[in-house]
């Protein structure tokens, strides 16, 4: 039997009927379903810090487990010092199953290593059922040394959801075990 990632088979198994009780789709086919997670960081001392780009390449490499790739600046800005076609950013796609990989790894063992962490706000929806998250620092996965980091640097993480409002695409991400604020308000009453 082929190796299959546990939240997919957490999407079939319970997030698909439970989506469907609650907003009536009579096929599973039109559940709403994650499908690309963006993580991509940027980095604006690297206009002067050639280095910088290369770390965050490794560093973003070894966090989601696919080739990172950098970004580049479009236009010249005088007041940054920037330059068009100068890298200065670092971005991955996920899709299939490592995307799945990285947001279980991203839910159980990374958001609980944050500082005081009383759960993720829920106002980083665009109105079109996707959703963006802020990390402060990129230590919080366990797969970066901490002895080896040269700079502290946050990045966003972007999930891409089939959704057509933002409703269903939160009963989505809660159901796939993301740690919502309002949430834990809602358990306790």
């Amino acid at each position: 039997m082929a190796y299959s990632p546990r939240l997919k088979d957490k999407y079939k198994a319970d997030v698909i009927p439970a989506l469907q009780k609650k907003y009536g789709y009579s096929s599973s086919m039109e559940v709403p379903k994650l499908e690309k997670i963006c993580v991509n960081q940027g980095i604006g001392d690297a206009v002067s810090d050639k280095k910088l780009i290369e770390g965050a390449i490794k560093e973003m490499t070894t966090i989601t487990g696919q080739k990172a790739v950098s970004t580049i600046s479009k236009k010249d800005i005088s007041n940054f010092k920037l330059r068009k076609g100068v890298p200065i950013g670092v971005r991955v796609t996920l899709r299939g199953d490592t995307m799945y990989e990285f947001l279980d790894r991203l839910i159980s063992v990374a958001l609980p290593r944050i500082r005081d962490f009383r759960g993720i706000n829920e106002k980083g929806f665009d109105g079109n059922g996707n959703y963006t998250l802020g990390v402060t620092e990129q230590i919080i996965f366990p797969e970066i040394d901490i002895d080896k980091v040269t700079k502290i640097m946050g990045m966003d993480i972007t999930f891409v959801t089939s959704a057509p409002s933002d409703d269903q695409a939160l009963a989505l991400l809660s159901e796939f075990g993301l740690p919502f604020k309002n949430q834990k308000k809602e358990e306790k009453k």
